[in-house]
């Protein structure tokens, strides 16, 4: 047996985790940094997520909003998103690559199908 956190403790540190700092999502054109605020995509709005129960330390989005008609900058390529506690400035919770890098141009839309947390558990 491994050591770590119980399955119980591990779906409690994953909530809280995800808790009251990532309901908002924002992209990124890099790694947003220990702050959250690095590589800013040149579109700032942030979209809302929702995330279901943890089970077996793993927190899963059930719907995170949807990036439409972009008006940003023509070619840019985003990498990664960050989670926040409010729509506008507010706390920065976590931050998360994406699957792969999409590069958006005007008109083009952008749907992250999900997110996850993992906390490692004793096996």
């Amino acid at each position: 047996m491994a050591d770590g956190l119980s399955t119980a403790n591990a779906n409690l540190a994953a909530a809280a985790a995800v808790g009251t700092n990532a309901a908002w999502a924002q992209l990124h054109k890099g790694a947003p940094g220990a702050a959250g605020t690095a590589n800013q995509s040149s579109v700032t709005t942030r979209e809302a997520v929702a995330w279901g129960s943890a089970s077996g330390g793993v927190e899963t989005t059930t719907s995170v909003g949807a990036w439409s008609s972009w008006a940003g900058t023509n070619g840019e390529v985003q990498t990664d998103i960050s989670m926040w506690s409010t729509s506008t400035a507010g706390n920065f919770g976590l931050s998360l690559p994406l699957t792969s890098s999409v590069t958006m141009n005007t008109g083009d839309s952008l749907t992250v199908t999900s997110a996850t947390v993992t906390v490692p558990t004793a096996s």
